[in-house]
């Protein structure tokens, strides 16, 4: 079920995508690709006779050049065709002019550059017309030798295709940085190029982390940063965000702890009062150490940092603040196994009293997760979701409608009702995002999607459509990446499937390596997949202890679904077992009554076949029959291929049971009937290429045509059932004694 809390991670150095970089010196100085920049403006403002569509491409490149870090020549003059070819030929031939004159081409395209713009508005009110003045000024208070250097610079970034680095030495505008700055070193971003890099790689983290820059990569951009501004706070904050995508507890501690040291540097001493400035984002700092702590498993480090955030908060009065507290202090409960429902109550109501509808629908959210894992009716649950999506839509919290898509998903999914999880993840596919995209980003890589589309994969798994399945992983690999902090979610729901078919085959060999890397992502399904290969293997004993250290770990975590699988998996244990049947009855009574009280219907339809075997294992076929139709229903409309072929097979053989002792002329219609129930469980295993169930399928038609004295299809089945045998291993566990 997805995570509800996903959004809480306060980014405090953010505020509609825009970095507050108040503590960067570096101020703005020309470069050989500054000038680049500009003589693209200025063959932009003296052609005149330009294609509307070429000029629009253009208009729309030149905030992103601007405000971009520098870039080659090769990469400038390749951006720029890719929205006019005419124009890249202009650019390029007023740079060579440049480069291969003498510097007094460069000083004379300096002193034209105004009178292109003079007759402009533009030129005075424009981002265009401020970026040119700054250059303008910029270059005007270059000393002689600075110049030179430019023209130099300039010269081979043309004939190389590649910007040399320059120093803050030969560029800054005065002349207070470090003398003993070496000028091939890597050189610092201006003001507005790191302020625009900053926004834009943490918006791109948030919403779409494909697309951002990879781990490392990034890194060195930041370490470049910080090499020459230390004290960049909000540079130390990207850093730690950046850090939390690969799982590096010291680095993203280290730089949280550095962003909240700059802080106290910074100004104000970090003092916790007043509603803005330093004391809020101090606030929020401890506030991320302690969700940094939760995302490690920390919880009595998280529980601490909490505390101070809550007590910096109430010095502060900031209710704000201390309603995020409350909302981690029951998340942290929900991790630690403890029963948060009243903190969450508690945090609904005080979200809702102080006007703050995201943190009481994330709430109200929460609340449905766990009343959804303590069995409250789905009509209750889905009334306070409805409840909640009303409010969403109201305030464009297309996040949350999102979250809220997803749940209602895994709600019904877990409930069993197939079809409708299918509906509502495709409402939350085809969902048109709510959010401004910027940076070209599509909304669709949030935990919500990952979360929607492995239900889907699994769904499509259940129905034997691998190909579909294929499609859907080499989609989420796409968008979630192995370093991404949702990419587990695919991995373990790929590996789950990979497991099933394996033990469909009846390739227990394949199985096996499935197992231990369910482990590494999930021990409690790890420990029930072992279990499972080990029964399927005929190691009882073994599966046995498993599934007892299984039923200790689910009872303390309260995991009622696997608490219900453990009690189906020790069910078949005793149906092998010296002890028979009859002792498999009391667990399956307990596992039918825990599945009915939380509203489980597909588990209480696998109960029930279970259970409907066993009475007919027991010699009650009438009884075993009527379970069966009891839940056919069911199970052929939400059910798995699996399920729809068991529960066919479990009634054909009910079928054939009656059938020996009914009377003469009963007796042909009830095998007819078996056959014909065959025929249909054969479609789905089938579909399955599930064999070791098609060998059993064809061993009873062999032997119900014989009965009828349909010889030639007894032979056929015969045959097909020899063909299987001799091609699948023995696995000791037959039609007999297998549900």
């Amino acid at each position: 079920m997805a995570s509800v809390h996903e959004s809480l991670y306060f980014n405090p150095m953010m505020t509609n995508g825009v970095v507050h970089a108040n503590v960067f010196s570096i101020k703005d100085w020309v470069t050989p690709y500054k000038i680049a920049v500009l003589s693209l403006l200025y063959e932009m403002s003296t052609t005149k006779p330009m294609a509307l569509l070429d000029r629009r491409r253009l208009n729309k490149l030149i905030l992103p050049i601007q405000q971009g870090p520098d870039l080659t020549l090769e990469q400038f003059l390749k951006i720029v065709e890719e929205c006019c070819l005419r124009m890249v030929n202009a650019v390029k031939l007023r740079l060579f002019l440049m480069a291969d004159g003498e510097l007094q081409d460069m000083e004379h395209f300096f002193t034209m550059l105004p009178n292109a713009f003079s007759d402009s508005e533009a030129f005075k009110t424009s981002v265009v017309g401020l970026f040119m003045r700054q250059m303008l000024l910029a270059y005007n208070k270059l000393s002689f030798s600075q110049v030179y250097k430019l023209y130099k610079s300039l010269q081979q970034y043309c004939r190389r295709g590649n910007q040399p680095e320059l120093s803050a030495e030969d560029m800054e505008l005065t002349s207070n940085e470090d003398p003993r700055m070496d000028i091939n070193t890597r050189g610092p971003l201006s003001q507005k190029q790191a302020e625009y890099f900053l926004a834009r790689q943490a918006y791109l983290l948030k919403n779409d982390e494909n697309k951002a820059m990879s781990p490392a990569k990034l890194q060195d951009e930041l370490n470049n940063i910080l090499k020459f501004n230390p004290d960049f706070a909000e540079a130390h904050y990207l850093s730690y965000l950046n850090s939390m995508r690969v799982q590096d507890i010291y680095i993203s501690t280290h730089s949280l702890l550095h962003y909240f040291d700059r802080l106290i540097l910074s100004g104000g001493e970090g003092k916790s009062n007043g509603d803005e400035g330093y004391g809020r984002s101090l606030r929020y700092a401890v506030l991320n150490l302690a969700t940094l702590h939760c995302r490690f498993g920390h919880y009595q480090q998280a529980d601490l940092a909490l505390q101070e955030s809550i007590r910096i908060a109430q010095e502060a009065n900031d209710h704000v603040c201390l309603q995020h507290c409350l909302s981690w202090l029951y998340t942290l409960e929900q991790m630690k196994g403890s029963d948060s429902v009243v903190l969450t109550e508690d945090s609904v109501k005080i979200a809702a009293h102080f006007c703050l509808p995201y943190l009481a629908s994330l709430g109200i959210q929460s609340l449905v997760q766990q009343g959804a894992k303590q069995g409250m009716p789905a009509n209750k649950l889905l009334d306070a979701l409805r409840g909640t999506d009303i409010m969403h839509w109201k305030q464009s919290l297309s996040e949350l409608i999102e979250i809220s898509l997803a749940q209602t998903t895994s709600i019904w999914r877990m409930y069993g009702k197939s079809t409708m999880a299918r509906q509502q993840a495709q409402l939350l596919l085809n969902m048109n995002s709510l959010e401004p995209v910027n940076f070209g980003v599509q909304q669709n890589n949030t935990e919500a999607f990952a979360v929607t589309l492995c239900h889907l994969a699994e769904l499509h798994a259940e129905q034997g459509l691998y190909a579909v399945v294929s499609d859907i992983m080499k989609h989420l690999k796409q968008q979630f990446p192995p370093h991404t902090q949702h990419a587990k979610l695919w991995m373990l729901c790929d590996l789950k499937i990979q497991f099933e078919k394996a033990m469909n085959d009846g390739k227990y060999h394949l199985a096996d390596p499935h197992v231990t890397a369910i482990s590494a992502l999930n021990s409690t399904e790890g420990l029930y997949r072992k279990a499972q290969l080990l029964k399927a293997l005929n190691q009882t004993t073994k599966a046995s202890k498993i599934l007892k250290q299984l039923q200790q770990r689910c009872e303390k975590s309260k995991n009622t679904e696997m608490i219900i699988r453990m009690m189906l998996a020790s069910a078949e244990l005793h149906w092998d077992s010296a002890t028979g049947f009859a002792t498999a009855v009391p667990l399956l009574l307990q596992a039918l009554a825990l599945s009915r009280q939380h509203n489980l219907q597909s588990l209480t339809s696998e109960t029930l076949l279970h259970l409907a075997f066993t009475q007919l294992m027991l010699g009650i076929p009438e009884q075993a029959l009527v379970l069966v139709q009891d839940v056919l229903e069911s199970v052929l409309a939400h059910g798995s291929l699996i399920d729809k072929g068991r529960a066919l097979l479990l009634a054909a053989r009910c079928h054939m049971a009656l059938a020996g002792a009914a009377a003469q002329e009963h007796r042909l219609t009830a095998v007819e009937l078996a056959v014909h129930t065959l025929d249909e469980a054969a479609v789905y295993f089938s579909q399955l290429d599930c064999k070791e169930r098609m060998r059993d399928i064809h061993y009873l038609q062999a032997r119900l045509h014989h009965s009828l004295g349909n010889i030639s299809q007894r032979n056929k089945c015969a045959m097909l059932f020899r063909l299987l045998d001799q091609e699948l291993p023995s696995s000791g566990m037959t039609v007999v004694n297998r549900l």
